[in-house]
């Protein structure tokens, strides 16, 4: 097989100058064309994984119904892989299927010219533009008879690779077309994703610009995860791309302005994000329940009046700085009967409020304080503390933690040296 690969070197296969670099690269990694097979990189559940998780899973029925005359012949076979060159989709006729386990041509193997040299994914993905490798063009020995027609997949948006669609087949059944019909299947592919794109941030939009013109001051915007600016008031206050890695909380810009990030969806970690204009660098809300029937917050300047039961659940996190478990919330509400599913459910709503304020695992309220939680005696007379101020929170309240609270704070009281 070495004199094999020696032949195909040498030969009128490297005639093409991109397959002579692919070659010279495979070569200065190492790797020998008769003596290896690409790794079987990804585990079963790891390719299911990324079947459903990666961002070709939105676009894999679009390639296949776009590439499915190709691969309904005899001997072709599909393959669909991510960014580094790892197959997650192999489809073809059982035959070929069988015959091209024996050059590691399935699902989970690794094909980037890093692990197999000069091919079709591989190269097709080292280029970014479509490629053909026919036959003896390719660097492994294993592969020689095959020709791939590969095209990569773009994110419409940044240009970043996103992956490769490929079809394989024995090279004397290539038909001249397959290449164009592959890149037209990567074409398709990037367009349906720009259409995805552009529904979702308009779902974005629709379902958070209410609560941006309730929370917003002068300047505000909406991001989507990957940092896209889809609405800002005023428009262009801030660049079209986010300039940094996106977190939650207080944070300066690059030229220096302050501004506060707030992930809008609780249940996605990455976003999308709200972002606000700030005048310093750490913003602080401020509680006032004493003397109310019912809490009241400022927040970026602008007051919101809270319900009896969230008023309840800000002043229980706040007099627990350690945070509390859903399940010990949920006791300090409703007593032995909450659930903790039912004060999650309150806390959802209260975060659209509060945003990166209200943390969890545990609950927790950070960066607001409390007027309950001030207690200074110079600025009341003497008794005032102790006889006034555990009647004046939350007076309607029934829930077990506060009445606990309002012990704590008359024992509390009555020590201060008034």
């Amino acid at each position: 097989m070495k004199e094999a690969a020696d032949e195909r070197s040498g030969g009128t296969g490297l005639r093409r100058h991109d397959v002579r670099a692919s070659w010279k690269r495979a070569h200065q990694l190492g790797l020998h064309p008769d003596r290896h097979l690409p790794r079987l990189a990804l585990s079963e559940g790891e390719i299911r994984r990324r079947r459903v998780e990666g961002p070709l899973a939105a676009v894999w029925p679009v390639l296949l119904s776009t590439l499915s005359s190709a691969v309904s012949e005899p001997g072709h076979l599909l393959f669909a892989g991510d960014a580094d060159g790892n197959l997650l989709w192999v489809l073809g006729d059982s035959a070929a299927r069988r015959t091209a386990e024996r050059a590691h041509l399935v699902a989970g193997a690794n094909w980037s010219e890093a692990d197999a040299g000069t091919n079709g994914v591989g190269t097709a993905l080292a280029l970014g533009k479509p490629f053909q490798v026919r036959g003896p063009e390719h660097y492994l020995s294993v592969a020689a008879g095959y020709t791939c027609s590969a095209a990569p997949i773009r994110d419409p948006t940044t240009g970043a690779m996103l992956g490769v669609v490929d079809v394989t087949c024995r090279t004397r059944d290539t038909r001249p077309l397959v290449l164009p019909l592959v890149s037209a299947a990567a074409r398709l592919a990037e367009a349906r994703l720009a259409e995805l794109r552009l529904r979702r941030d308009a779902q974005i939009r629709t379902r958070y610009l209410e609560r941006l013109v309730r929370r917003r001051g002068e300047q505000s915007a909406l991001l989507t995860s990957d940092g896209r600016i889809v609405h800002a008031e005023p428009p262009g206050w801030l660049p079209s791309v986010w300039p940094q890695p996106l977190r939650e909380g207080p944070t300066t810009l690059p030229d220096g302005r302050h501004v506060v990030v707030e992930r809008l969806a609780g249940e996605f970690p990455s976003g999308p994000f709200a972002v606000y204009s700030a005048d310093r660098a750490e913003p602080r809300a401020h509680l006032s329940v004493l003397g109310r029937r019912t809490a009241r917050i400022r927040i970026d300047g602008v007051e919101h009046t809270l319900g009896l039961r969230h008023s309840e659940i800000a002043v229980l996190l706040l007099a627990e700085p350690d945070g509390l478990t859903a399940r010990e919330l949920a006791g300090a509400v409703y007593g032995a009967a909450g659930k903790p599913g039912t004060i999650r459910a309150e806390l959802t709503r209260l975060r659209a409020l509060l945003g990166y304020r209200l943390t969890a695992n545990p609950y927790r309220l950070t960066g607001v304080g409390a007027d309950f939680l001030e207690l200074e005696c110079e600025h009341r007379r003497p008794g005032e503390v102790s006889a006034g101020l555990p009647g004046l929170l939350l007076p309607d309240s029934h829930a077990p933690g506060i009445i606990r609270l309002r012990e704590r704070l008359r024992r509390a009281a009555a020590a201060l040296p008034c």
